[in-house]
C-alpha cells in the first residue's frame, strides 16, 4: 500500500483520495486541447503534473461522456490545481460542461511492480 507521504496530526500517512469526473459532450479533441493547455503531453505523459496527483486515467465513456479518473493525496492538492490551473485551462479550451464528480476515499492504493 501506498499512503501519501504526508502524515497528519496524529503521526498517521493517510490513504489518498480517487476523483471521479465525467464530462458530458466532452472528446478526445477537448481532452487534448486542455492538456495541452496544461503544458501536458498525454500521448508520452510527459509535462509539468500538478503536485499531489498520484495518478491520472483517461477516456471516453457510455453515452457519448468522457471519464477521467486520479488519485490525489488530499482533496485541498485537486482544490488548489482545479483553482490555479485547471479550471483556466478548461476555459481556455472552451469546455463548459460541468462533469459529475465522485470522490471515493480509498482504503487501499497499490502500483504493482514498483
Amino acid at each position: 500500500m501506498i499512503g501519501t507521504g504526508h502524515r497528519d496530526k496524529r503521526g498517521v500517512d493517510p490513504m489518498p483520495d480517487a476523483l471521479i469526473l465525467e464530462f458530458a459532450g466532452l472528446n478526445d479533441a477537448d481532452y487534448a486541447a486542455v492538456n495541452a493547455n496544461l503544458g501536458i503531453d498525454a500521448d508520452t505523459g510527459k509535462g509539468d503534473w500538478p503536485a499531489g496527483m498520484l495518478s491520472h486515467a483517461a477516456g471516453p465513456g457510455d453515452g457519448g461522456s468522457f471519464v477521467v479518473v486520479e488519485v490525489w493525496s488530499s482533496q485541498a492538492d485537486q482544490a488548489a490545481f482545479m483553482e490555479s490551473r485547471l479550471g483556466p485551462a478548461l476555459g481556455a479550451a472552451g469546455v463548459t460542461a460541468v462533469p459529475a464528480v465522485r470522490w471515493v476515499p480509498l482504503r487501499a492504493y497499490h502500483v504493482p511492480g514498483t
